[in-house]
């Protein structure tokens, strides 16, 4: 539930609030608003007497969270939430581009690759340096050492980074070296994973799993933020139904029913969720229109000789074309890029 207090409330008043409600074995979760403060609760409401709390000082109303996932919610938290990366802001009126390869193969093709992304306009750079294949004989990552190549990437563009953490043991060298921590989608319900990347104050990337329902997407992201990081993204990647056509199936209806059920920002992975290189660019400009807060898009130096997902990926000079026709896009709907 949601304690509203009122626009003359203390600092105090919200303090002694949340002491009572610790109290009685409720995490609490405060957002300070410009005009008014709300305490987000969470725990077993018979243990809470609403009449004790409605009549401390400073309280104004309680407010029921009806939807199963709470801290996620528009009855939360009605404003849209922006995610700053170290300048970089994601859910405000500028599409943010994220681009690079699906993995970092070797120093000199990932920080060309850096390069010209950042030169076509991107704001974050991508990259693997773990990499959850479905064939274990597959290449699975340079770990470390391509954690450091990226930091290298970083430096030289000026470029923010993510990358996916796979295992709990990482999250904490995950941490170390990127901006932005990726959950992928086949981790997207991976509880323990989910946990401990919100015990760090590091933005997440939370993929959507592969068969899973907006409302199981939502309630991962209520992991990572019941644990006390907010800064979570969303990102749709395309869902498995029984089309073969594409790799997955795009649902850019997610877009505006996210929107309409929670506060955080969500972005589109065209790259994932076609497959195929030839439709990232329809997909994108359809992305940008539907209310996307942002593009994750793969781009490399040679697709074709791309140890992971080379099919998917753009060349640098159609990553550029690609960028200029998601302009206009974005500039008819009342976004920058």
């Amino acid at each position: 539930m949601i304690i509203v207090m009122s626009q003359s409330a203390s600092r105090e008043d919200i303090n002694n609030v949340e002491r009572k409600l610790s109290q009685l074995g409720f995490r609490t979760h405060p957002i300070f608003g410009d005009i008014k403060t709300v305490i987000g609760a969470i725990g077993d409401k018979r243990l809470l007497n609403t009449q004790e709390i409605s009549t401390m000082p400073g309280v104004e109303s309680i407010v029921p969270i009806m939807k199963p996932y709470k801290l996620t919610s528009r009855e939360f938290k009605q404003t849209p939430t922006i995610v700053n990366v170290g300048g970089v802001e994601i859910g405000g009126d500028k599409i943010v581009v994220m681009a690079g390869p699906c993995a970092i193969e070797n120093k000199e093709i990932y920080i060309d690759t850096a390069k010209k992304v950042k030169e076509a306009g991107a704001d974050i750079l991508r990259g693997g340096a773990f990499k959850p294949r479905t064939s274990p004989y597959s290449f699975q990552g340079l770990e470390e050492d391509g954690l450091k190549i990226m930091a290298e990437a970083r430096e030289i563009t000026g470029l923010k980074l993510v990358t996916e953490v796979v295992d709990t043991r990482d999250v904490e060298l995950v941490a170390s070296y990127t901006d932005i921590i990726q959950i992928g989608a086949r981790n997207m319900q991976n509880f323990r994973l989910l946990k401990e990347v919100g015990l760090y104050k590091k933005p997440v990337l939370l993929k959507r799993g592969l068969s899973a329902t907006i409302e199981e997407w939502l309630m991962a992201a209520e992991y990572i933020i019941s644990e006390g990081n907010q800064n979570v993204i969303l990102c749709e990647r395309g869902i498995r139904t029984f089309e073969t056509a594409t790799r997955n199936t795009t649902d850019l209806s997610a877009i505006p029913v996210v929107k309409e059920f929670s506060h955080l920002p969500v972005i589109v992975d065209p790259s994932h969720a076609t497959g195929t290189w030839k439709y990232v660019s329809a997909l994108s400009k359809g992305a940008v229109a539907t209310g996307a807060d942002g593009l994750i898009i793969e781009v490399h130096s040679d697709p074709n000789c791309a140890l992971c997902d080379g099919p998917q990926s753009l060349k640098p000079s159609k990553f550029s074309q690609v960028m200029e026709e998601l302009r206009k896009v974005a500039e008819a709907v009342g976004r920058t890029l």
